[in-house]
């Protein structure tokens, strides 16, 4: 299935996404700047693109694997929201949890972005909830 999203480059040199394979589902995106991540630290990543999605999609940016595991490198919040309405420039928000600095090239992939459709909610008080086998069994309540 594809769905049509418009994209718009805030710097003559920003890169669309693009999917790496046919049937990927996350599309890579670039950093336009060099940056550097100090050990411990998070850096905002500028891509230089905006969007204008269709009525009913978000996009979630989310870690590219090969940067976490390689240089200990991950999207913070991931999955993060860039919501429908939403038209200014797509940050991504890098956090170093590694022992090492580590430094993005312009024009360097930094996360992909999933496009999703997404349902809202009617949020309603009701006075009693109805009885599970779980119940309020919250963390660690079914064993090791």
């Amino acid at each position: 299935m594809s769905v049509g999203v418009y994209f718009k480059k805030l710097r003559p040199d920003a890169q669309l996404p693009k999917y790496a394979h046919p049937d990927d589902s996350g599309a890579d995106v670039c950093t336009t700047e060099e940056i550097t991540i100090p050990p411990g630290e998070l850096r905002m990543i500028p891509t230089g693109i905006a969007v204008q999605l269709p009525p009913g999609y978000e996009i979630q940016v989310r870690s590219k694997g090969g940067i976490a595991s390689k240089k200990q490198c991950f999207v913070l919040n991931s999955p993060g929201t860039v919501d429908e309405g939403y038209r200014g420039e797509i940050m991504v928000i890098m956090q170093n949890v590694g022992k090492d600095e580590e430094t993005f090239n312009k024009g360097d992939k930094v996360a992909q972005l999933v496009v999703a459709p997404y349902i809202q909610a009617t949020f309603l008080e009701q006075a009693e909830l109805t009885d599970t086998m779980r119940g309020a069994g919250g963390f660690g309540s079914t064993g090791k």
